[in-house]
């Protein structure tokens, strides 16, 4: 029998966007909650701005990519773990993002064109103006999965270096690389 969730957070967020269609699931004892792409501002604005509630940390961001995964009927999503320090409470917001453009490794846009050339399935609004502290996460998430956040202040690669060509992460991507190694110009002390 399947039982109802009773985290405290969702009747406020059910009452608050009664028109919104945000589903809910629990695992291991950790209560997410699936948020419409153009409408995380909204909401996490929300969470951490209701006195009841008072979302006031975002302790973690990732993304992850659902290629072969069973059952799963979107390629990405983008996790954000909120962590309420005044109640002690905790919940996970989910954004699901599907490409609309081949995701095969390939030659990537620039980080300073990648708005512009960059997949529009792939888009989705920045949470730094909530939580300043997204801004690192979401570079490593763009940086890894090719995940696009809009409005970030400084939206570039964190782990590679800009032209790197692709996003390490996916699950298309070549275990081997794609040549970066044996490509790579070595940069001695004294050239540097």
């Amino acid at each position: 029998m399947a039982r109802t969730l009773d985290h405290p957070s969702l009747p406020p967020l059910k009452a608050k966007f009664p028109q919104m269609k945000l589903l809910a699931g629990e695992f291991r004892d950790q209560t997410t909650v699936v948020v419409p792409r153009e409408s995380i501002i909204e909401v996490g604005t929300f969470l951490r701005d209701d006195p009841a509630l008072r979302y006031d940390l975002l302790s973690e961001l990732n993304g992850v990519d659902y290629l072969n995964y069973p059952g799963a009927t979107h390629r990405f999503a983008v996790n954000y773990g909120l962590v309420s320090t005044t109640n002690s409470r905790r919940l996970w917001l989910k954004v699901f993002l599907d490409p609309t453009q081949d995701t095969a490794p390939k030659t990537a846009p620039r980080d300073e064109n990648i708005i512009a050339e960059g997949d529009p399935g792939l888009k989705v609004d920045s949470v730094t103006s909530i939580w300043p502290g997204a801004e690192w996460m979401e570079r490593e998430t763009y940086d890894m999965l090719g995940i696009i956040f809009l409005n970030h202040p400084d939206l570039r690669r964190i782990l590679t270096w800009n032209g790197y060509g692709s996003y390490p992460l996916r699950k298309d991507y070549p275990l081997r690389g794609i040549g970066e190694r044996e490509n790579y110009k070595i940069v001695t002390r004294q050239g540097a």
